[in-house]
């Protein structure tokens, strides 16, 4: 019971600093101003192009995506989905706020390039971390999961990330344009690290950090 209880305590712990590292790198991808990860480039896109707060936007897309993922994965579904669909978009508005409008911090290259690292390192480590909480995950972090699903396990999970974060790096930059916002805000260097190495970033902290900090044996895939 006691080896149970100390289990789920580490889940918790684990789902929790999972999603604290994601607001993290979205709000360093952000301040970096070389590109942020694909799907806040689609949702900074859209919202710009609606004129609505970025929080506010990547809550309903995340609702939206919810729902697909009730009919296909919902095993996917937990307490974790519900703090990550609230808490992500907002914590990184909060991030952006405390460095550009409280501390007034002047982004210098050397600090652009620092967020940049840490936006890049913390994308594949947060979502690692709460996958292997198994509390449930981020409706768009099930994408991936319903692609392998659709297509028979023929495209692994690394890969189908991949192509759902293209997409998202497209579709941003549609609605970017058709908004006529700056597009190197959103698209840039830190994008494409994103989209084409988050997926196998993610396999590997799971298999080689999250998972053997949970379980305290390294997991195989």
């Amino acid at each position: 019971m006691e080896a149970s209880r100390a289990l789920f305590l580490k889940r918790c712990v684990m789902m929790v600093v999972g999603i604290l590292f994601i607001s993290i790198c979205v709000g360093c991808y952000r301040l970096s101003g070389f590109g942020v990860d694909a799907f806040t480039c689609m949702n900074l896109g859209i919202s710009g192009f609606l004129q609505m707060s970025f929080g506010t936007w990547q809550l309903i897309m995340n609702a939206v995506i919810l729902v697909i993922v009730f009919f296909t994965v919902r095993q996917c579904i937990g307490a974790g989905t519900i703090v990550n669909m609230v808490c992500v978009g907002y914590g990184a508005d909060f991030i952006c706020w405390l460095v550009q409008d409280v501390f007034q911090i002047p982004m210098t290259l050397p600090l652009r390039i620092l967020a940049l690292l840490i936006g890049c390192l913390f994308a594949g480590l947060g979502v690692a971390f709460y996958m292997a909480a198994e509390m449930g995950i981020a409706p768009y972090d099930s994408v991936a999961l319903i692609i392998g699903k659709a297509t028979k396990e023929k495209i692994p999970f690394q890969y189908a990330r991949v192509v759902s974060d293209v997409t998202c790096v497209v579709i941003g930059v549609v609605f970017c344009l058709a908004a006529k916002d700056d597009l190197w805000m959103i698209v840039g260097i830190g994008t494409l690290c994103n989209a084409f190495f988050n997926g196998p970033l993610i396999q590997f902290f799971r298999i080689h950090v999250s998972e053997p900090m949970l379980y305290g044996r390294k997991m195989t895939r």
